[in-house]
């Protein structure tokens, strides 16, 4: 089939962040200056990089802690309307010390705060898919296949639950 003929494919967009707690399990958020909601570490994946890397840089650039992801907790398929196609990688950051919270140094130009937040917090802190995905995966002993933030198949989910 001739190249201007190609079948129509999804072309996602992929991103990679980390659940970072303190010693209470709460999850550091981050506020950036160019949404309204808060969000978790983390960014967009660019090109020749891989999701564990870009978690990585990300969190550096934005808090300026040298962060190795851990363990995959989520892997969810998000699609949207005003963005298109999400593949969107949760990876565990484990835990920061008191210490280590007071070293963050921002980003300015993209993040205004960053705070611990209980999980039982979140509610009007996310947007609605993020909620359910960092509940998930907060709450997690495997890595667990998401599509919107709801676990697939969402009927067998011990965290069904949980999810509204």
């Amino acid at each position: 089939m001739p190249a201007d003929h190609a079948p129509s494919m999804s072309r996602p967009r992929a991103a990679a962040g980390a659940l970072i707690r303190n010693r209470h399990s709460d999850i550091l958020l981050v506020k950036p200056t160019y949404k309204n909601l808060w969000d978790i570490p983390g960014g967009y994946i660019e090109p020749n990089e891989t999701p564990t890397q870009a978690c990585r840089r990300e969190i550096t650039e934005e808090l300026g802690l040298d962060i190795t992801p851990g363990s995959l907790l989520a892997c969810d398929w998000a699609p949207s309307d005003a963005e298109g196609d999400k593949i969107l990688f949760v990876f565990d950051g484990g835990q920061l010390t008191d210490d280590e919270f007071q070293a963050i140094h921002l980003q300015r130009s993209e993040l205004a705060a960053a705070e611990f937040v209980p999980l039982t917090d979140i509610t009007h802190r996310l947007p609605t898919r993020l909620q359910r995905r960092l509940t998930v995966a907060a709450q997690t002993t495997t890595t667990m296949y998401l599509e919107h933030g709801n676990p697939v198949p969402a009927h067998l989910s011990p965290y069904r639950k949980f999810l509204t």
